[in-house]
């Protein structure tokens, strides 16, 4: 099959490369010069384990090009994916469609056969429709089919889960449009990865639904981890105990400092949203909103407290400021609450993360940026574990205190035990829900 890739984002890079190692004829397209210029060299402008390797290899064996050149490419495909960006609207919290409706307007001018338009971005209930509408309005002729197929990749594996999916979901309008998706998803059937086929609306849905479902599992067990502190459980337990249910799961049940990244925030913040204008509040979806700002403000206070109720004149060490590991995205980081806040009470800080200095440069001013965990605590007053890239599982602690002016640490991730920080000569420790 030949596809055209609109937008080379984190969904659209990943998801044409992909496409690509699955035997399709895929170019990814997009306006930004630069952007093509360094797909093209080889660059990969994101950092996804893997994704490098993957898409060398893909362009050695001429399944896999770059262009700015849209009308060429979507003239030629069988399927054209919309990959664009939906960021939250300001003012309102809804997504905002204008990339998705600006690419199928282009998309409508350059159609020559019969293609199917799939929208990969995740937009609300009624997007698909209105992409259809649009369509046919700017060219009246068109012989085409929409298809909705939401993403549902976590950053840092997103290649695994294209690969190997829990499911793919695909909303049709019709069989023709079913069979180009059934081929286009034809090597992960083979393999008997569960392909669920839905109209477009229940497509659209569902995308919301799973991540609302999932920031909630966040959001409950970081309120059950507050608990768990003022009554002298351990929130790992009780999430060990819980997760072993098998009508629970142990996935997302570990307590931090609150969800970020590119998709929980917008898309809860989506759905809330789209409930009110349908006049059926998401009720739960608008507490977890709600919750996971709070349990951030909750952390800026905790190391607070470490730090004797001041962050004025004290040094603090923070490792690891993107939203998660293996991942550069900074999107909705706790680390930009909770950063500011340290920096705001006249705190000194000092960054180390392994990848998320190119972004976190401009949206973290004012902290030191470091590359060696060590030296970030060298003469700190506290340090602050933010985020749990690998390096920071297995640090010699005894080393870390003996540096420290003040040997106390924040593990926001309950990477340590107090036992063992108290071993190795810390004087202060605290963790979230232990």
């Amino acid at each position: 099959m030949k596809i055209a890739m609109i937008g080379t984002g984190y969904v659209g890079l990943v998801s044409g490369v992909c496409f690509s190692d699955f035997g399709h004829e895929v170019v990814c397209v997009d306006k930004n010069a630069e952007k093509i210029a360094r797909l093209r060299r080889g660059e990969v402008p994101i950092y996804e384990p893997g994704l490098d390797d993957l898409m060398a290899r893909n362009v050695r064996a001429g399944r896999l090009d770059f262009t700015e050149n849209l009308a060429d490419a979507v003239c030629e495909a069988d399927a054209v994916f919309i990959a664009v960006g939906t960021p939250t609207r300001r003012g309102d919290g809804h997504a905002d469609l204008t990339y998705v409706f600006e690419a199928a307007r282009d998309i409508a001018r350059a159609l020559c056969d019969y293609t199917v338009v799939v929208t990969k971005s995740t937009v609300p209930v009624g997007t698909n429709r209105k992409v259809r509408e649009i369509i046919s309005a700017a060219n009246p002729g068109a012989d085409f089919d929409v298809a909705s197929n939401p993403e549902f990749l976590r950053e840092g594996a997103a290649i695994d889960d294209f690969m190997r999916p829990d499911r793919v979901v695909v909303g049709v309008e019709s069989a023709r449009a079913r069979e180009v998706m059934s081929e286009i998803y034809r090597p992960l059937f083979l393999r008997e990865f569960p392909i669920v086929v839905t109209d477009v609306e229940s497509a659209e849905m569902t995308k919301y639904a799973a991540n609302a479902f999932l920031a909630t599992k966040i959001t409950f067990i970081n309120e059950i981890a507050a608990l768990c502190e003022r009554v002298g459980a351990d929130v790992k337990q009780v999430s060990k105990g819980m997760g072993l249910d098998g009508r629970i799961g142990n996935k997302f049940l570990h307590a931090g400092p609150g969800f970020g990244g590119s998709c929980f925030p917008k898309d809860t913040s989506a759905l809330a949203r789209i409930g009110q204008e349908h006049a059926v509040p998401m009720q739960i979806t608008e507490t977890v909103i709600k919750v996971n700002n709070e349990v951030k403000q909750r952390m800026v206070e905790k190391v607070r407290d470490l730090c004797d109720g001041s962050f004025n004149g004290k040094t603090v060490a923070v490792l690891g400021v993107t939203f998660k590991p293996n991942t550069d995205d900074m999107r909705d980081a706790p680390s930009l609450t909770i950063v500011p806040a340290m920096i705001g009470g006249g705190a000194r800080v000092r960054v180390v993360d392994p990848k998320g200095r190119a972004e976190g440069e401009e949206l973290l001013p004012g902290v030191a940026w470091l590359d060696d965990a060590y030296a970030a605590c060298d003469g700190a007053d506290a340090v602050v574990v933010l985020t749990e890239w690998n390096e920071f599982r297995a640090l010699d602690l005894k080393r870390l205190a003996a540096a420290m002016a003040s040997a106390r640490m924040a593990d926001l991730r309950n990477v340590y035990s107090r036992e063992e920080a108290m071993r190795a000569g810390f004087t202060g420790y605290v963790a979230v829900g232990r």
